[in-house]
Order: C-alpha cells, then structure tokens, then sequence
C-alpha cells in the first residue's frame, strides 16, 4: 500500500512563506510524477505544480514566480517552497503521486494539510 504524509501548511502573513513536505511511504519502484493540488472552500481542487521523473515542472498561472515544487528521489519526497504568500493562496493542500501506468493503482493522495494566509 502507498501511503503520502504531508506536513508544514499553518497560518503564515501575506508576504510570508511556509515549505510543505510529502513523504511517500510503501513499497514503490518507481514514481511517475508528484505533484500539489489545493483545494478552497466551495471550489474544485486545482492543479498547482508537478513534478515529473524526467525533471520538467509544470505551475499554475497564479503561483508562478512564488512557488518551487522539488523532490529528493532518495526519499521519496516533494517538497512545494512557498514564498511571497498572498491571501488567496489559502487552501488545503493535497500531495499526489503517479505511480505510472504500469501498476494498479497509480494516483494516490495525501490526507491535505491547511494553509491560511492572512492579509
């Protein structure tokens, strides 16, 4: 079973920045893609930025320039560095993996961790 631990969403000031972390737990080969998604109150969990094994990054519009997705491969770890936080950046946070196309189950999820950014 795989199983991704997040930690490091709080409450943080405008301006400021928070480091989240998601750790991959389980018996894996090899990992696809990881990627965060957040999610606000009444609205659709939205893409923030991947991570593919063959090292491009793909961010949304709004967080461009301010978010740095990274990974340890040794860890099995991705890291999303937030800096210059507004406060539309709240929301909770969710991990993902893609395990690949070659095995049963390929997308797993965090459990979400919540990021409130006061203005």
């Amino acid at each position: 079973q795989v199983q991704l631990v997040e930690s490091g969403g709080g409450l943080v000031q405008a301006g400021g920045s928070l480091r989240l972390s998601c750790v991959v737990f389980g018996s894996i080969f090899s990992i696809h893609a990881m990627g965060w998604y957040r999610q606000a109150p009444g609205k659709q969990r939205e893409l923030v930025a991947t991570f593919t094994s063959g090292g491009s990054t793909n961010y949304a519009d709004s967080v461009k320039g301010r978010f740095t997705i990274s990974t340890d491969n040794a860890k099995n770890t991705v890291y999303l560095q937030m800096n210059s936080l507004k406060p539309e950046d709240t929301a909770v946070y969710y991990c993902n993996v893609d395990l690949g196309p070659r095995v049963v189950a390929r997308l797993h999820w965090g459990q979400g961790t919540q990021v409130t950014v006061s203005s």
